[in-house]
């Protein structure tokens, strides 16, 4: 028997969430209350399913030669993998010793200690940042982001290549003063790689709806191609590459 970790779900054959094919794995927990998070069932930090690392590599392994042929690799998201790092961390070094690429999908929110067990694991971080503004990310999120932030830069110091995560959404995250403020924000990351803008949809609805929590957001429209495509030119403007 190795570390059990909460799993949600698995994703075989993901192409969203890092470079090449990956076999995604999301797990339980996840301390932020975002207003447009579409998995709410992971929030529980108890739920979902105990699946022992071995058992879960077993599993991996039988994806390897796609992963392999795409330059893809595993990638663990969740919720929040940084609430696991016994498990993520495990899970990754046994991947690494078998020459599988290795993702972290974090928001941020957990300890420092945690992501020192897990980053010298690790190829890549997807780094979601819900909002650089402290107070518009607790309206947001229902926690503050110095946290964070402070876990970015330890990251950013440990050379480790980012992809950068952020949902434009109407109203809250798509004012282009805002954007100007967080592309300058992002030039002082030496780390980051790659910026990717997720425009707001409201597909996770339905799980709000059978866990009985409000929506806030529900009648929120997704932004436009023309306002994405500005916000995007701000980050070219500074340098930086977008998806």
């Amino acid at each position: 028997m190795g570390i059990e970790g909460r799993i949600h779900s698995i994703e075989t054959m993901g192409t969203l969430d890092g470079p090449g094919i990956r076999f995604v794995v999301f797990v339980q927990g996840c301390c932020l209350r975002c207003s447009y998070c579409h998995n709410p069932d992971t929030w529980d930090i108890c739920g979902g399913n105990l699946l022992d690392v071995n058992m879960l590599m077993e599993k991996i392994m039988r994806y390897k030669p796609y992963m392999d042929a795409s330059g893809g690799g595993v990638t663990v998201s969740g919720g929040e993998p940084a609430l696991q790092p016994d498990f993520v961390s495990e899970l990754f070094k046994m991947c690494k010793e078998e020459g599988i690429h290795t993702a972290l999908d974090t928001s941020g929110y957990s300890s420092k200690s945690s992501y020192k067990r897990i980053i010298p694991f690790t190829d890549l971080v997807l780094f979601d940042i819900k909002h650089i503004n402290p107070n518009s990310h607790y309206l947001l999120t229902g926690k503050g982001n110095s946290k964070i932030l402070e876990n970015l830069k330890y990251i950013d110091s440990q050379r480790i290549p980012i992809w950068i995560r952020h949902v434009i959404v109407p109203g809250i995250t798509d004012s282009i003063m805002y954007i100007k403020n967080l592309a300058e924000f992002l030039t002082k990351i030496q780390s980051v790689r790659l910026v990717e803008l997720l425009p707001y949809h409201n597909l996770g609805v339905h799980k709000w709806r059978e866990l009985g929590i409000k929506y806030e957001l529900e009648n929120v429209l997704s932004p436009s191609q023309d306002l994405l495509g500005e916000i995007r030119n701000v980050f070219i403007e500074k340098g930086l590459k977008v998806a």
